[in-house]
C-alpha cells in the first residue's frame, strides 16, 4: 500500500538518529580501509533494496499483490474453522465521482483494522458497498444530457443507474489497487432489488409501529432542486448576505395589563426584525418571551410608541439612528392578549403570543412568526391553532395566493424586493440593511435553501430518540468525546423528513385517491409492493401499471371502489434512509450487529445516526458494538479537502510517483521515513543470511545479557503495539514502530552487536545469540506494521533467507513474543551499563570510542554486582560489558587505582536501581575514566586490541586459525 496513505502518521513523527547503515555503506567503509582481511569479515548480505524509487513502487506493489495472493486473502480467511468472528460494516461511499484521498483514508483505516483481526486469527466479515441513489447522482447524470427536463422518470432512472455503475467500477478498481482486502465479488449496492426489498421491510416495521407518518409542516427546501432536504444535506455559507428589515406592527388591541400605559393618544406598535422579509406576507403572529423584560418606549424623532425587549432598546435605537425614551417596563407575560395589524395585508390580525424560542441576542426580542417558514413558528401555530398556509411553490416562487403584486416572483430575489417595497408603501418599514450571517445552502447546487411547509413523510424521532440514546450509551465510541456530540444531535432531532421529490431512489409505497388526495397505505399494500420489488427492483414502481401494484382487495378493504381511482405516489425515500438500513441487508446472523462501524466524523449526524435510528425503531437495538470516528484529510496548509472546493487529491497520482499538495513536504517526509524503515529491515535481513532459526537458535538463558534484554524489549513492544491496534490508535502504532526501530534497534542494539556479527566465527554461539534476536526482531517488527504497510511486509518476507515458499505475513498469524522473554530485572543491568557508557562517550565527545580503554569504578553494591555479571574478569576486550561500552577494552574496579594521577579526568555519575516494583531501591554512584589505549589497531576488526597493526588481535587470530572466518 502507498506509504503516505498506509501510514499517515509516519509523516508527522520524526525518528531519532542512528538508523542502520546499509550493507553498501559498510562495504564502502571497508574499501577505504583496504583491508587484507575484508573477505573474512561477515558483512550483511541481502538483495532487499534499501530504497524503491517512485517509478518502481507501482510495479513492485502489483507484483507483490500477485505473488502473495492479495486477491485471495479474503476468501482464504473466510474458510477458517474458528468461532472468533469480526464484522466491520462498510459505510457506503457515494457513487458519484472518481476515487479521492478521502476514500483512501477511510478504506485504508478499515483495511488496517481487518488485517489486524485476520492476523489475530479472526474470521473477518467485510462486504464493501455503495450508496447509489439520490439527487447528486441524478443531477450529474442529467448534466450530460440536452433537454433533460423532457425525460421521463424511467429515462432519468436509467441514466442515473448507468452513471452510478461507472463510478462504482472506478472506485472499486482503485480500492483493489490500494490492496484493500474485501469480499469484492459480493459488494452491496443500494439499487440491488434484494437490498431495496430489505429497506422497504424496515420501512414496513416502522410504519406498523406508528413511527412513520405523513404531515404538512415546514422542512428544509431547495428551490434549486425542487425537493426537501435533510439537515445532513445542508452546508452553511458563513458570508451569506441577507436584506434584514426592522418592521412595525401597529397595535390593534393593547395588552390589558398595558392599557394604562398605552392610552391610545399616540400610535403604538410592536417592533420586529427579520432577515427574511419575503416571509412577512405569511405572518400569523408576533411572539415574545414570557420571562424577559419588555419596554414601552417613545421615539424622539417621530413621537411614536414602540414595544420591544428592554435589553434591545439601546442597540435598536442606535440602528434606527434615533433615541428611545423608556416610558414603562414590564414582563413579557404582560403582553398577553394583545394583537397587531399585519403590516402588508389590510384587515389581517397578528396576535401577540408567548414562545420560548425567542432570544435577546439580536433583533428586538419580538419575533415575526410565519408558521409555513419556520420550525419553531410552526410549533407556535400548532399550539394556538393558527393557519399554516404556504404562499411559495416548489421552485421558490410566490403562488397566486400571495396576491397579484407577488405572484410568480422568486422569494429570494425579486419577491424579496417586492415585499420590502410593500412594507415601505404601508409605512411599516423603519430600516433596511445588509446583514452578513451563516445561512444554509443546498450541499450540491451551492444555492440557498428556504424553509417551506409541504406535505412530507416523517419518522417520529421524538418517540425513538430516547431509546436510541440509551442503547448508544452502551456502545464503545472512539474517541469517547464523539458520543456526547451524537447524543446532543439526537436530543435536538424531533422528526426526520424521509421523503424526497425525485425519481432516482426507492419509492415510498403510497397510493393517493385522485379526488381527495387521501393516502392509501397499510401492511397489506406495503407487503405486495415488497414482493414485486424483490423480483423486479424499484423500476417496477414506474414501469408497471397501478393495477399490478395495488390489489382490488386492498382498495375494497380501504373503502374504495376502483383501483383506477388511485395514483402512485411520486416521492422517494431519503438516501440516509437508504444507507441507514444497510444493516438489514448486509449483517449476518440473527443478531445482525457489526462489531465496528468506522467512518469520518461527519457521519455522527449522518450514517451513524440513520443506522441507529432505523435499527432501534425496527428492533430496539443498535446495529454496532463499537463506533470509530476518524477525521478528514487535510491539505498541507490544514485546509479540509472537498470535492466542492476542488482541492481533492487523486491517490493514483501519488501512487505513481506524482507530487501533489497533500502536499510534497508531507509525502517526502513519509517517503524518507519508509526508506529509514527499509534500511533497518535490510540490516536485519542481511545479518540473518546463513542462519536457520530451527537449528541455529540459542535459548534465551544461554544468550548474552544484552540479547536477553532485547527480547524483553521486543515482548514489551509487541504488547504495546497489540494494545494500540485494539484501541484503533494506528498513529500510536507508527510512533511505537519508529521509536523502537530508531532508538532500541538502530541506535542501541545494532551499534552494540556489530563487532560480534561481523567478526566472530559464523557459527559461534555468541554470534548465533544476536542472530537469534535479529530473526525474532525482524519477524515481530514486520508483523507489527503489516496491517498498515501490507505490501512492504509481504515484500520483506520474500527476502527472508530461511522462509522458503512462505505462506506470507497474513496467513501466519500475529506477533508471537514469548512470555519467557519478559525479565524486568534485566533492564537494570543493561540500563545501568548504558548510563555508564553515556558518561564515557560524553567525556570523549566526537572521538572514536575504539581508540580508548574505559575504567569503571563502582562502590560495592547492587550496581557493581550487575556490572560484574556483564564482565567477570577485571579487564577485558571481549566481555559483554565492553561490547556495550563500545571501547576496545574495559576495566571494572570497586575503587580507584592507587596510581591514578591527581589531574586525571574523572567523570562522576549516579544510577538509581529499582527492582521488584520498588521493593529493592538503591542509588549507586560510579566513576569513569577514559584513557587512550596503548595497543595497536587490529587490521581485521579495527578495534585497538592487537600487539601490532600488521597482525590481527588474539580474537581474530583464533577465528582465522579455525578457518571459519568467512562464509
Amino acid at each position: 500500500m502507498l506509504r503516505a496513505w498506509r501510514a499517515p502518521a509516519l509523516a508527522r513523527a520524526r525518528p531519532g538518529r542512528g538508523w542502520a547503515r546499509s550493507a553498501a555503506s559498510e562495504a564502502a567503509a571497508e574499501s577505504r580501509e583496504d583491508s587484507r582481511y575484508r573477505d573474512s569479515v561477515l558483512l550483511p548480505r541481502s538483495r532487499f533494496p534499501a530504497q524503491l524509487p517512485g517509478r518502481l513502487q507501482p510495479e513492485t506493489e502489483l507484483k507483490t499483490q500477485q505473488k502473495c495472493g492479495f486477491s485471495e486473502l479474503y476468501s482464504w480467511q473466510r474458510q477458517r474453522k474458528t468461532k472468533q468472528e469480526f464484522c466491520l460494516h462498510d459505510g457506503p461511499p457515494y457513487a458519484n465521482g472518481d476515487p479521492h484521498v478521502g476514500h483512501a483514508l477511510n478504506k485504508i483505516l478499515k483495511d488496517i483494522t481487518n488485517r489486524f483481526h485476520v492476523m489475530r486469527g479472526y474470521k473477518v466479515h467485510y462486504v464493501p458497498g455503495w450508496d447509489c441513489h439520490g439527487l447528486p447522482i441524478e443531477l450529474k447524470a442529467l448534466s450530460e444530457v440536452k433537454g433533460a427536463e423532457n425525460l421521463s422518470p424511467m429515462e432519468i432512472r436509467q441514466r442515473a443507474r448507468a452513471f452510478a455503475e461507472r463510478a462504482i467500477e472506478k472506485q472499486k478498481s482503485a480500492f483493489i489497487r490500494w490492496g484493500v482486502m474485501a469480499d469484492w465479488a459480493n459488494c452491496y449496492l443500494t439499487f440491488d432489488p434484494k437490498y431495496e426489498a430489505n429497506q422497504l421491510r424496515v420501512f414496513h416495521k416502522m410504519y406498523d409501529k406508528g413511527l412513520i407518518y405523513r404531515d404538512y409542516k415546514p422542512v428544509f427546501w431547495s428551490p434549486s432542486t425542487k425537493t426537501a432536504l435533510a439537515e445532513a444535506e445542508l452546508e452553511y455559507n458563513e458570508q451569506h448576505v441577507s436584506r434584514s428589515v426592522y418592521v412595525k406592527f401597529p397595535l390593534l388591541k393593547s395588552p390589558p395589563k398595558l392599557t394604562s400605559v398605552i392610552d391610545g393618544s399616540s400610535p403604538a406598535s410592536v417592533l420586529v426584525w427579520t432577515t427574511q422579509p419575503w416571509t412577512v406576507p405569511a405572518n400569523q403572529a408576533v411572539c415574545y418571551m414570557p420571562d424577559s423584560a419588555y419596554s414601552v418606549v417613545k421615539c424622539a424623532t417621530t413621537g411614536q410608541h414602540f414595544i420591544l425587549a428592554a435589553d434591545r432598546v439601546e442597540s435598536t435605537a442606535a440602528v434606527l439612528d434615533t433615541q428611545f425614551e423608556v416610558v414603562s417596563t414590564c414582563k413579557g407575560a404582560d403582553l398577553a392578549d394583545g394583537s397587531c395589524a399585519h403590516p402588508t395585508i389590510p384587515g389581517k390580525v397578528s396576535p401577540l403570543l408567548p414562545a420560548n424560542h425567542v432570544t435577546m441576542t439580536k433583533g428586538t426580542g419580538l419575533v415575526h412568526t410565519a408558521p409555513a417558514h419556520g420550525m419553531e413558528d410552526y410549533s407556535v401555530a400548532s399550539h394556538h391553532q393558527l393557519p399554516t398556509d404556504c404562499l411559495v411553490n416548489e421552485s421558490g416562487y410566490f403562488t397566486e395566493a400571495a396576491g397579484s403584486e407577488l405572484k410568480n416572483k422568486n422569494v429570494l430575489e425579486e419577491g424579496n424586493e417586492a415585499v420590502i417595497k410593500m412594507l415601505q408603501a404601508a409605512g411599516s418599514l423603519l430600516k433596511e440593511e445588509k446583514y452578513v450571517h451563516s445561512y444554509p445552502y443546498d450541499w450540491r447546487t451551492k444555492k440557498p435553501i428556504i424553509i417551506r411547509a409541504s406535505k412530507q413523510w416523517f419518522v417520529n424521532t421524538a418517540d425513538v430518540k430516547g431509546a436510541a440514546q440509551d442503547v448508544l450509551k452502551k456502545v464503545k465510541v472512539i474517541p469517547t468525546s464523539a458520543v456526547n456530540r451524537m447524543l446532543e444531535m439526537l436530543d435536538r432531532r424531533t422528526f426526520w423528513c424521509i421523503s424526497r421529490q425525485r425519481c432516482w431512489g426507492v419509492p415510498i409505497p403510497a397510493f393517493y385517491q385522485k379526488s381527495t388526495g387521501e393516502c392509501l397505505m397499510n401492511s397489506e399494500t406495503i407487503t405486495d409492493v415488497i414482493k414485486i420489488v424483490e423480483q423486479q427492483g424499484t423500476d417496477a414502481w414506474w414501469a408497471l401499471p397501478i393495477e399490478q401494484l395495488l390489489s382490488k382487495q386492498a382498495v375494497a378493504k380501504a373503502g374504495g371502489h376502483d383501483v383506477s381511482d388511485y395514483v402512485k405516489g411520486q416521492d422517494v425515500l431519503d438516501i440516509w434512509f437508504d444507507s441507514g438500513t444497510s444493516w438489514a441487508h448486509v449483517l449476518e446472523g440473527a443478531d445482525q450487529r457489526a462489531d465496528t462501524y468506522l467512518e469520518g466524523k461527519d457521519q455522527l449526524g449522518g450514517w451513524f445516526q440513520s443506522s441507529l435510528l432505523t435499527s432501534v425503531a425496527a428492533r430496539k437495538k443498535a446495529p454496532y458494538k463499537t463506533l470509530v470516528v476518524h477525521g478528514f484529510t487535510l491539505g498541507e496548509k490544514g485546509e479540509k479537502m472537498s470535492k466542492s472546493v476542488g482541492n481533492v487529491v487523486d491517490p493514483d497520482v501519488v501512487i505513481n510517483g506524482g507530487e501533489v499538495m497533500i502536499g510534497p513536504v508531507v509525502l517526502n517526509a513519509a517517503r524518507d521515513d519508509i526508506n529509514k524503515l527499509r534500511n533497518t529491515l535490510r540490516f536485519m535481513l542481511g545479518n540473518v543470511e546463513g542462519f536457520n532459526p530451527e537449528t541455529d537458535s540459542i535459548p534465551p538463558a544461554e544468550m548474552y545479557i544484552v540479547d536477553q534484554y532485547m527480547l524483553h524489549l521486543l515482548h514489551e513492544y509487541g504488547s504495546k503495539v497489540t494494545e494500540a491496534y485494539k484501541q484503533y490508535e494506528y498513529s500510536k502504532v507508527v510512533r511505537l514502530l519508529q521509536a523502537f526501530c530508531s532508538r532500541s534497534l538502530s541506535n542501541f542494539y545494532f551499534s552494540t552487536i556489530k563487532d560480534r556479527l561481523y567478526c566472530e566465527e559464523a557459527k559461534d554461539p555468541k554470534r548465533r545469540s544476536c542472530q537469534t534476536v535479529l530473526a525474532e526482531a525482524l519477524d515481530i517488527v514486520v508483523r507489527s506494521f503489516a496491517p498498515i504497510l501490507p505490501h512492504l511486509a509481504e515484500e520483506v518476507f520474500q527476502y527472508i533467507p530461511y522462509k522458503k515458499d512462505s505462506e506470507g505475513v497474513f496467513r501466519t498469524g500475529w506477533i508471537n513474543a514469548s512470555s519467557a522473554w519478559k525479565k524486568p530485572g534485566i533492564e537494570e543491568a543493561i540500563e545501568g551499563a548504558c548510563a555508564v557508557r553515556d558518561s564515557f562517550l560524553g567525556s570523549i565527545s566526537g572521538k572514536n570510542s575504539l581508540e580508548y580503554e574505559v575504567i569503571i569504578v563502582i562502590e560495592p553494591g547492587l550496581l557493581f554486582e550487575l556490572m560484574e555479571a556483564l564482565q567477570a574478569e577485571e579487564t577485558s576486550s571481549v566481555s559483554q560489558l565492553n561490547e556495550i561500552m563500545m571501547a576496545s577494552q574495559t576495566t571494572l574496579l570497586s575503587e580507584l587505582p592507587k596510581e591514578t594521577p591527581s589531574d586525571e579526568n574523572i567523570i562522576k555519575g549516579t544510577f538509581l536501581i529499582n527492582l521488584e516494583g520498588g521493593v529493592i531501591c538503591e542509588q549507586s554512584s560510579y566513576k569513569v575514566i577514559a584513557r587512550p589505549i596503548a595497543k595497536a589497531k587490529c587490521p581485521r576488526c579495527r578495534r585497538y586490541t592487537a600487539e601490532s597493526s600488521s597482525t590481527p588481535c588474539p580474537r581474530c587470530l583464533q577465528v582465522l586459525a579455525a578457518g571459519k572466518g568467512s562464509t
